[in-house]
């Protein structure tokens, strides 16, 4: 039950308080009463009305507290946050239960940060909270009317809750001596990659690319003819991360993998463990979360939502995060865990390449980069 709906539960119980108190007052000044009984009968009589009321006072108030429905929210996700999810969600719901004697269930779904934002935006997930790949997403669902804007301002650290970096995965033995992110341009490599059209990986593992050329110094023409080679090298895109992940470790397909840091060490423990490196220029993969807002007003669950919101960036669900391998943003948890981590000796922003509006114009749109160098890589 919310906030809204206890205050009317407890309103009727005042209404039906005054109604007693009413009643009994009348019965009590009734001339016919006071002629025919004494004083004491009075008294008794009017104990006995305070009694009905209190008793219904706390009987009321009672049910309003007791009362508390269950509530559910929607959770949609990218697909590789699902672990971090699986043991944080439980940690809240038994965190809320103690502090609000009420029962919370999700709903969630992962999938595609584009696909995931897509299907928010038609209908098809009506989500309380997004958790996406990159702010992008975020920013899409915000235009089509669900998120108020500025939506970065309203939570801690930008609306970042998890990150991570770009990591490079070969073979056993790294046969084709893939180091570098030159490397992958190389001939006869075969590069496991993902669409941007469908995934969050896929744009992040295209502005990693391409900022690997211009923040060592590159142009964007050498950075063109770079991303070009790159995606030759890829003889089909997977629809999200998990995809990727699942056709390199599981199924043994290509030379190379580039994906979160996070997720190359995850699938390690679900399959052999390969070699892979971090690259010492890298991108900082910025993972949004945020409510949902036209949606929670309708499910009425803005509270519960945005405490869920609140409870990701809390030490102890950062914790969670960081044991999966997401580099946390929570600054305590990051001086634990810092030695962890390889370094990055250039860790550039989507903000160094130019903001996301710049960037989904230049890269992403219909016709854009992107588009042209998928074609190039058909002819």
């Amino acid at each position: 039950m919310s906030r809204w709906q206890l205050r009317q539960s407890v309103g009727r119980a005042i209404a039906q308080m005054q109604t007693y108190v009413i009643k009994s007052l009348h019965l009590i000044l009734s001339e016919r009463i006071r002629k025919s009984w004494s004083n004491r009968r009075v008294h008794f009589l009017c104990l006995f009305a305070v009694g009905v009321i209190l008793s219904t006072a706390i009987t009321a108030c009672g049910n309003a507290s007791a009362s508390k429905s269950d509530i559910k929210l929607r959770l949609v996700s990218f697909s590789v946050t699902k672990a971090a999810h699986d043991q944080i969600i439980p940690k809240f719901i038994q965190k809320w239960k103690k502090e609000h004697n009420q029962n919370v269930t999700f709903d969630t779904n992962y999938g595609g940060s584009g696909a995931q934002a897509a299907a928010v935006i038609g209908g098809l997930q009506e989500a309380d909270i997004v958790h996406l790949a990159l702010p992008l997403d975020v920013n899409k669902i915000q235009q089509a009317g669900l998120i108020k804007s500025n939506w970065e301002t309203r939570a801690p650290r930008n609306g970042i809750v998890s990150r991570s970096v770009a990591a490079i995965v070969t073979r056993e033995g790294n046969p084709k001596g893939i180091n570098t992110w030159a490397d992958l341009a190389k001939d006869g490599v075969k590069v496991i990659a993902a669409d941007p059209k469908t995934s969050g990986i896929a744009i992040w593992q295209f502005l990693a690319f391409w900022g690997s050329v211009t923040q060592a110094g590159g142009d964007d023409a050498t950075a063109l003819d770079y991303v070009t080679k790159v995606y030759k090298n890829a003889p089909f895109l997977t629809k999200d991360a998990r995809e990727a992940s699942d056709l390199f470790f599981q199924r043994n397909e290509g030379d190379v993998l580039v994906n979160y840091e996070n997720e190359v060490i995850l699938a390690e423990t679900n399959g052999p463990k390969l070699p892979y490196v971090v690259p010492p220029v890298n991108i900082s993969i910025d993972n949004p979360v945020v409510v949902v807002d036209k949606n929670v007003d309708k499910h009425n669950t803005r509270e519960v939502a945005q405490a869920f919101v609140d409870y990701l960036y809390s030490t102890e669900a950062q914790r969670e995060f960081a044991l999966l391998k997401y580099r946390p943003v929570n600054p305590t948890v990051t001086q634990e865990v810092a030695s962890q981590y390889p370094k990055i000796e250039t860790l550039f922003t989507a903000q160094d390449l130019g903001g996301w509006d710049i960037l989904q114009k230049k890269f992403f749109g219909d016709g854009a980069i992107f588009d042209q160098v998928k074609a190039k890589s058909k002819a």
